[in-house]
């Protein structure tokens, strides 16, 4: 995005400046030449000045200008303009300049002291205002220090002190006998005023004294004299008179002093190093001045850096260190140019400064300092930006930059030219009309694109454009050209969200600007409404483990909040923990005692995520502490005391601040204890006034302000008999162990042996060489110590001594090289390069770069690594997360699905690191919902109680585009899931409608999302009951009869007239001699008909079966499904179910008897279809057991409405999976007929694949890869031919509108749809369950691959040896009309093609059907008959 921008900002000033020197051109070319730039600067400008009080101050200005009038020149104290009319001690002088005749200065009225600026001005013109400057008045002359009477040894150094105020010491200088001193390369006065003699001699002696003249009143010092008396030749410490500040800071260009004077015998020598470099004097610009001082005169930057003053002689060495810094005042490295502009266009001044420290910029316009707004911006650090000129813009602008080290300016001139007459043809042609229809093609929060037509009079062929638009309310306008000639449209970026903007179009044709357009009044789109930052976020600890937190409501919630995520940190560890919150307070438990803890608080609505509030931090109260101290110590002092030592309990168990220590002791085994408080930063007590010979016992706690924790154990410890021995000096040291750093080296020890005698502490001697050059002394209880400020790469030998009151011990000797001083290494690291996000999953994304400080093979053979970093663009979630690694990629996983990351990476070798490379940006994938739908709620439709409505919100965790829903909904809402019916959703919407339902009955429904991966889990069950009553009337025209002329619900006496069961009673008996004929004629035509395909069905069916044998009587045996062809009207047996009486779930969800009508006039008009229709009724049992079978083994093709399109048959192949299994996937793009997926039929133990199968293409094979994973042999699949169908029955065809019929798979099986135009319901016999609707029974897999003959009417394409692992079943229903039907397409469905018997099929043709098996196939036609004849006979 900001790339873009940028993008768009640099053709936008390309445009900019072009247009402004074609619009100079065309004034020239006119004879209307622009206004010339006017010469406008300043001469002389005010320097910094240093005043004396009373006496007169100048500070000089003066402008130059060609312009007519001369400039008035006013100055400015602090920023604000001096009336200096009747001010007869201040004026203005002719040239300029501003002349103080008195500095008047006092302690309580400094009038005259400050900071002065001069503006010059010319009338039309406008202003100019020069670089600031300085006025300070010297204080009144007063002595800090003054020198003292002094001696100084023949050869040696002294100072003699005169300190000063600063601005007092150019005015100081020093006498001798009252003569003035002339200083020299041995006497040199000091920054602070006092004077060093060095290398002194006799003519140095006499009396000394200093003087602040020219300041007033002179002032001197008090006399002293200074004495020089012979050197003794004794030796005398080494150390210093005088030594350099810390630190120095200096303007290039400048000079400095920095001063080191020493002292001592032998006489020392002193030197400079500049950094680890033995400073050189060179050609008087670096030398050596009053014995060791250094002077730097017209210093650089390359000056600044740490120097270090050495002294030593044959005894010692010291030195003293002071670091330069050199300031550079701000210089331009580019200054504001004059510019031309026309109005509404957009100017960039440019301005480069350096300077060290780095100067800051501001900008004055004519005088007046530029504030920075929506159309005065700061860019690039400094340049300055116009938005949309307007004529009072004119003027004259200036870039002033400022350090410590001063501050520069420089100005330039804005001139707003005038457009010629719009509309108004000059000289050379008429220029265009107004550009027509100008409308807003495209709005967004953030942009807009405008097109229109060209004018209705171009007078031209080139046409440009220009659009001129401003926000509603404000008159400046901003103008955006188009990037080419003929060019109809234009995009304005930057704008602000939810805002009126005013927009207007003009046409440029060659003769000039035209008419501009009428204005187009346009909105930009408001953001995504997410909640602003919770307010009044507090945090009180409660208790040592607990939080209590609360905040308000957010001023914009931009609707209802939902949930609130408190984001909490521990700050020892800094991993950051949230939980989720449903009110405005919470109380965090199970925290760390006495810990920091930071909060903040992010508010969710519907949009997601809002603005996270600031971090607050608080920390969990005080408790006593939870374990003891560490490392109790007892050393024995002598015969009467104990020294106790301890460390503090572990951090983790301080539980507060330590206050104190409590020691309890006592003697021997006796009870009774003394005990004594220590500080709580003591860690040591001498316990004395014991007695001798005696064992004690201690123990330490730790005590905070909440009380005392635990002790530690007893530790035991016996005073000596006697005293220890001080009657001479201590025994050597037993051991000395040294660890040298680079300028340090860490000193360790142990006491002497014999503890009989008084140490009373230790001498550590060290020095190169020697180590006699530095003495420490340090107690006797110190068993270490490091020895600072030692050069690199230096061999130094330390010993060390025991002492007591008698003397010194034996010596004890080591010596010690110190580390060399690294040296870090120049050149920097470059970036990786070619950084690339690749996206594997919804959770992971690798990403690559390439490293060009590697060889060419990219082999990285040094121990370097990379750190990647990674964000996110949403708003709670800013932080950046990092990881290391040492390859060139790296794959960061556990990222948020369908989200937008940024990667950057940066390579660390050793110290050295390179910067952030440029960012690679990825997308997760879309995963499957990780939540179900929100708010559903189920009401009844008004005028219509059997017609319910439900909604929804979409679930907070979508991971992608939410393409459907799924509704579930049961009477029974512990029924399984596979027992629950379901209502697909196609597309985005949040509500449905689902009719006929049962009155007076309670539903529980649910609901899953479903994006392009798959299903979400189930919301929970939301509980509905119709309305008791209906009074809703017939259609007119419909063919359904009263609901009362209809059966009800299976196990249910029927209701009705006697005139409806008389003439059911002679529909049956009719229709029985009939059904006798076809059943004799079938079972004729059955038992001859033995094809090799029958022989290998039975076969497979039998197989599948196992060792299942039919029990009990011919009533409870489930009559077999049978298929009619309707080509050659066989009837071919097609399953058999194992079990007499397969368990069934009765979920008593019955829908209006009137679904059970013909489908329309359409479909009866048609023999073979209504054929078709009535064929696969099938036979129903009374307790409806068939059609639930039915039900479950097939699932009917649905009907999706095309609106105004060719009724063409749409063919397509998804994946569907289980549904019970939130982590199968489902399609809904087109909802669909389950062929070539399988189901399990309950109560049995095979597979059944569904009887309707679709053409196979290669497309087809190659999506059906993950069900053929499951198959351990498969042979190849018969090739598609044009010629082979396959036969489906009406019923399938006859679905509602949007109906969806789910299928029980195995995991992975891949299921196919097949999309066809709607129709009206066609629903279950009446008779049946009121949650069976109809199916065609499935045909036995065989146990091996085989091929059907053309005579049946479908093909298995794919079979399984074993039982799937997920054998459920689903239950489905028909998405009501809406209130629409509409005509079903007449669709060919090819046959399966014609495959030639095998001998194994011949084989099988013997175990045909036993009579047994016949009996029951005719009983289930008997049955079917009836039914299709009744319903084909129905008035």
């Amino acid at each position: 995005m900001a790339e873009r921008g940028a993008r768009s900002l640099l053709s936008l000033l390309c445009l900019t400046f072009l247009y402004a020197a074609t619009a100079v051109a065309k004034h020239a070319d006119k004879g209307t030449a622009a206004q010339p730039f006017s010469p406008f600067w300043f001469t002389v400008e005010p320097q910094d000045t240093l005043a004396v009080r009373g006496a007169p101050a100048l500070l000089n200005c003066s402008a130059h200008s060609d312009a007519a009038t001369p400039a008035r020149v006013e100055w400015k104290k602090d920023g604000t303009f001096m009336s200096l009319v009747s001010d007869e001690r201040r004026r203005v002088l002719p040239d300029g300049s501003l002349l103080i005749a008195q500095v008047v200065h006092s302690k309580h009225n400094k009038p005259d002291e400050g900071t002065y600026q001069c503006v010059a001005s010319i009338d039309n013109l406008g202003s100019i205002s020069s670089r600031t400057a300085r006025l300070s008045v010297a204080g009144m002359p007063r002595f800090t220090s003054q020198p003292v009477p002094a001696s100084v040894r023949l050869g040696d150094s002294q100072v003699l002190a005169c300190d000063v105020n600063p601005d007092l010491v150019p005015f100081t200088h020093w006498e001798k006998d009252r003569q003035p001193l002339e200083l020299s390369a041995r006497l040199v006065q000091l920054p602070t005023g006092a004077l060093v003699v060095s290398n002194a001699s006799e003519v140095d002696g006499g009396l000394y004294r200093c003087l602040v003249e020219n300041v007033g009143p002179a002032k001197s010092s008090e006399e002293t004299p200074l004495q020089i008396v012979p050197e003794t030749g004794d030796e005398r410490k080494l150390e210093f008179l005088v030594q350099p500040a810390a630190a120095v800071i200096k303007v290039v260009g400048t000079g400095v002093l920095l001063p080191c004077a020493v002292t001592g015998s032998p006489t020392p020598s002193v030197r400079w190093m500049f950094g680890d470099k033995l400073l050189e004097e060179s050609g008087g610009r670096v030398e050596l001045v009053g014995g060791g001082s250094l002077q730097i005169t017209n210093l650089t930057e390359e000056d600044a850096g740490l120097y270090t003053c050495l002294a030593d002689n044959s005894n010692a060495t010291i030195e003293a260190q002071a670091q330069l810094t050199v300031q550079v005042p701000p210089q331009f490295a580019k200054r504001p140019a004059n510019i031309y502009a026309h109005e509404s266009m957009d100017i960039v001044f440019e301005c480069e400064v350096t300077g060290s420290p780095p100067p800051t910029v501001k900008w004055v316009k004519n005088g007046d300092a530029v504030i920075p707004s929506d159309y005065f911006k700061i860019i690039k650090e400094h340049n300055l930006q116009v938005l949309g000129l307007v004529k009072s813009d004119e003027g004259f602008y200036q870039c002033l930059a400022e350090n410590d080290a001063g501050n520069i300016q420089s100005s330039a001139q804005l001139i707003i030219l005038e457009h010629g007459s719009r509309g108004v043809a000059g000289t050379a042609g008429p220029a265009p009309s107004a550009p027509r229809d100008v409308v807003a093609s495209l709005v967004s929060t953030r942009f807009i694109k405008l097109t229109w037509r060209p004018p209705a009079e171009p007078h031209g062929d080139e046409l440009t454009y220009s659009v001129f638009y401003s926000q509603e309310g404000t008159s400046r306008e901003r103008v955006l050209n188009t990037s080419r000639p003929g060019e109809m449209q234009v995009t304005i970026q930057n704008l602000m969200p939810d805002t009126k903007y005013h927009f207007r179009v003009v046409a440029h044709n060659g003769n000039g600007q035209g008419e501009s357009s009428a204005a187009l009044r346009v909105a930009t789109q408001a953001e995504v409404q997410v909640p602003g930052p919770a307010p009044n976020l507090q945090a009180v600890s409660n208790t040592p483990t607990s939080v209590s937190l609360s905040w308000d409501t957010p001023l914009t919630g931009n609707g209802e909040i939902l949930t609130y995520k408190l984001y909490y940190t521990d700050k020892s560890l800094g991993n950051e923990q949230d939980v989720d919150i449903g009110s405005q307070s919470y109380t965090m438990t199970g925290l760390k005692k006495y810990t920091e803890y930071s909060f903040r608080v992010v508010a969710y609505n519907k949009h997601g995520p809002g603005v996270s509030t600031e971090d607050i931090t608080v920390r969990t109260l005080s408790d006593v502490p939870s374990a003891p101290p560490q490392n109790l110590t007892l050393e024995v002092q002598n015969s009467k005391s104990i020294m106790v030592r301890w460390q503090p309990p572990p951090p983790g168990a301080q539980n507060g601040e330590i206050t104190s220590y409590k020691i309890r002791y006592r003697k021997g085994t006796r009870k009774s204890e003394a005990a004594e408080t220590t500080g709580g930063t003591q860690l040591y007590q001498l316990i004395d006034g014991l007695e001798r010979g005696t064992e004690y016992t201690f123990r330490v706690s730790a005590i905070t302000a909440n009380g005392t924790g635990p002790a530690t154990e007893w530790s035991t410890a016996e005073t000596f008999e006697s005293d220890l021995d001080e009657s001479r000096v201590p025994d050597i040291p037993s051991s000395l162990h040294v660890r040298p750093l680079i300028n340090s080296i860490v000193v360790s020890w142990t006491p002497p042996e014999n503890q009989d005698i008084v140490v009373r502490g230790y001498t550590i001697g060290y020095g190169i060489g020697s180590p006699h050059a530095q003495t420490i002394k340090v107690d006797y209880k110190q068993r270490y110590y490091s020895i600072e400020n030692l050069d690199p790469s230096s061999h130094y030998v330390i010993t060390l001594k025991a002492f007591n009151n008698v003397g010194e011990g034996i010596p004890v000797y080591e010596s010690a090289i110190t580390r060399p001083q690294s040296v870090p290494d120049p050149t920097p690291m470059l970036p990786p390069v070619g950084v690339q996000a690749s996206v594997l999953s919804h959770d992971t994304i690798k990403v690559t770069w390439a490293d060009n400080s590697l060889p060419k093979n990219q082999k990285i053979t040094d121990a370097r690594y990379y750190t990647v970093r990674w964000k996110t663009n949403i708003p709670a979630n800013t932080k950046m997360k990092t990881a290391n690694t040492t390859s060139l990629s790296y794959m960061v996983t556990g990222l948020k699905p369908n989200t937008l990351y940024e990667f950057s990476v940066m390579v660390t070798k050793g110290r050295r690191t390179s910067t952030w490379s440029m960012t690679a940006q990825g997308t997760t994938f879309e995963t499957i919902p990780s939540s179900s739908p929100k708010d559903v709620t189920v009401v009844s439709k008004e005028s219509k109680p059997r017609t319910i409505i439900v909604n929804w919100q979409p679930p907070s965790e979508a991971n992608g585009k939410i393409t459907g829903y799924i509704i579930y909904y049961s009477t029974d809402v512990n029924a399984e899931v596979h027992d629950w019916v379901i209502e697909p959703v196609v597309g985005n919407r949040l509500t449905h409608q689902i009719q006929e339902l049962t009155l007076d009955t309670t539903y529980y429904f649910k609901i899953q999302a479903r994006n392009s991966k798959g299903m979400g889990p189930m919301s929970e069950a939301v509980q509905f009951r119709t309305p008791k009553t209906s009074n809703l009337p017939v259609k007119p025209g419909s063919n359904q009869p009263p609901p009362d002329n209809f059966g009800t619900a299976v196990g249910k006496p029927g209701t009705g007239n006697g005139e409806n069961h008389i003439l059911v009673i002679v529909i049956i008996i009719s229709v029985g001699a009939f059904t006798i004929i076809v059943v004799v004629v079938g079972a004729f035509l059955c038992t001859r008909r033995t094809t090799s395909h029958q022989k290998k069905k039975r076969a497979a069916s039998k197989s599948s079966n196992g060792s299942h044998k039919y029990k009990g009587n011919s009533k409870d045996l489930k009559p077999p499904d049978l298929w009619i062809h309707h080509e050659r009207l066989e009837l071919k047996p097609m399953d058999k179910s194992p079990e007499p009486n397969p368990v069934m779930t009765d979920t008593p969800i019955p829908r209006t008897s009137q679904d059970i009508t013909p489908a329309d006039s359409g479909l009866d008009n048609n023999p073979h279809l209504q054929q078709r229709r009535n064929s696969y009724r099938g036979h129903e049992s009374e307790d409806s057991m068939s059609t639930l079978a039915g039900r479950r083994g097939m699932r009917p093709k649905m009907m999706m409405p095309f609106d105004a399109q060719p009724p063409q048959p749409v063919i397509s192949a998804h994946p569907i999976h289980s549904l019970d299994n939130h982590h199968h996937h489902y399609h809904m793009g087109s909802l669909a007929s389950p062929t070539r997926s399988y189901l399990y039929h309950q109560g049995s133990g095979h597979l059944r694949p569904h009887a309707c199968a679709t053409p196979i293409s290669h497309l087809d094979r190659v999506d059906s890869t993950e069900s053929v994973r499951n198959t351990p042999s498969a042979e190849p699949l018969p090739p598609a031919t044009a010629s082979s169908q396959a036969s489906c029955p009406s019923e399938l065809l006859a679905d509602p509108e949007g109906s969806y019929h789910g299928s029980s798979t195995t995991e992975e099986e891949p299921s196919y749809s097949t999309n066809l135009p709607p129709h009206r319901p066609a629903h279950p016999h009446p008779h049946a369950h009121p949650l069976k609707s109809f199916a065609v029974p499935a045909i036995p897999a065989n146990s091996h691959p085989s091929y059907e003959s053309p005579a049946l009417p479908s093909t298995p394409l794919l079979t399984q040896t074993g039982p799937p692992s997920h054998p459920h079943v689903v239950k489905t229903a028909s998405i009501g009309t809406l209130g629409r039907t509409r005509t079903p397409m007449i669709v060919t469905v090819p046959n399966a093609p014609d495959v030639p018997e095998t001998s194994k099929m011949l084989e099988d043709v013997d175990s045909s059907y036993e009579p047994d098996e016949l009996t029951e196939e005719m009983a289930h036609l008997e049955g079917l008959m009836k039914d299709l004849n009744a319903i084909t006979t129905a008035p």
